[in-house]
């Protein structure tokens, strides 16, 4: 019987299998098969083996002596992604763990509602909100008028184009996606080891470094890989907020396949992509895989 069981599940779960297979294997393999191929002459790919586009995902060769350099912009870009993420992971956990605690906190009934106003951001496209916050921090916009308003500047500060609004609108589109799973995690935590933290004479915060933080560590290592990985791969975001300047690995990916019509260096810059993320979805399980073993 628990044969015949197994079986019967793993007929039931085929179809979603292969739909699964077909849709994340498909795109990766044709995108793995194009990075060794020579750039067509106006976009697309000529069937010869090379490994040209990988090669030009970190250095630069000179049309005129083939001198050898590092691809600075590339590498500019990079570090620009990553640091831009992990910033934006650090921001989106310092302003989503005091709202997780306060609606963990509220009457049962008030957290509903709290959680409710959490996602109400989600109903909207993200291109949309991406607009609102452009609207903002714009020249004419909202911030710059009102401390025009308040006498505190003569003229606007250029805040749009810049590393600092990406990050402002990165940390305001994935906010949500820290403050769900710390939530969920503080919903948990029982308060009566925060009660007997007090009644010890522990100070608030040794209560929170020593209580709070090491219960909820799942919450936080999930929050923060949900804001990392897509902020990672961020592109309406940056493409709107940063301009031409201020690109991401994504912006950079779909200018290769678009203007840049070098299929190879997208395909590959995409599968580089792809390692960083594996990257932190490896620290997320071993983490979690710990979590487990210590009970």
């Amino acid at each position: 019987m628990r044969r015949a069981e197994i079986r019967r599940n793993w007929l039931l779960a085929t179809p979603a299998l292969i739909l699964l297979l077909a849709a994340a294997s498909g795109p990766l393999l044709i995108a793995v098969v194009y990075s060794v191929l020579e750039p067509g002459d106006y976009s697309g790919v000529v069937w010869k083996l090379s490994g040209e586009g990988w090669f030009r995902v970190l250095f630069n060769r000179d049309i005129f002596d083939d001198t050898v350099s590092l691809a600075d912009a590339h590498l500019t870009i990079f570090w620009r992604s990553a640091s831009l993420s992990l910033m934006t992971t650090f921001f989106t956990l310092l302003l989503g763990f005091p709202t997780a605690y306060f609606i963990a906190t509220r009457p049962l009934r008030q957290r509903m509602l709290w959680l409710f106003l959490v996602t109400i951001p989600f109903w909207t496209n993200l291109l949309i909100r991406t607009f609102a916050i452009m609207e903002v921090i714009r020249n004419e916009g909202i911030a710059n008028s009102t401390l025009m308003a308040l006498g505190l500047i003569d003229a606007p500060i250029q805040m749009l184009y810049t590393d600092a609004s990406v990050l402002a609108g990165m940390v305001y589109v994935y906010l949500p996606l820290m403050v769900l799973p710390l939530y969920a995690s503080l919903d948990r935590l029982d308060f009566r080891l925060v009660e007997a933290a007090y009644d010890l004479y522990a100070s608030r915060i040794a209560v929170l470094r020593r209580v709070i933080i090491p219960l909820v560590k799942p919450g936080i290592v999930a929050g923060s890989i949900l804001v990392f990985i897509p902020s990672l791969g961020a592109y309406v975001t940056p493409r709107v907020l940063g301009g031409g300047k201020n690109m991401m690995i994504s912006n950079l990916i779909e200018l290769q396949f678009g203007e840049g019509r070098n299929w190879p260096l997208g395909a590959a810059l995409s599968i580089t992509l792809l390692a960083f993320v594996m990257v932190a979805l490896i620290f997320y399980v071993r983490n979690m895989a710990g979590e487990q073993r210590n009970g």
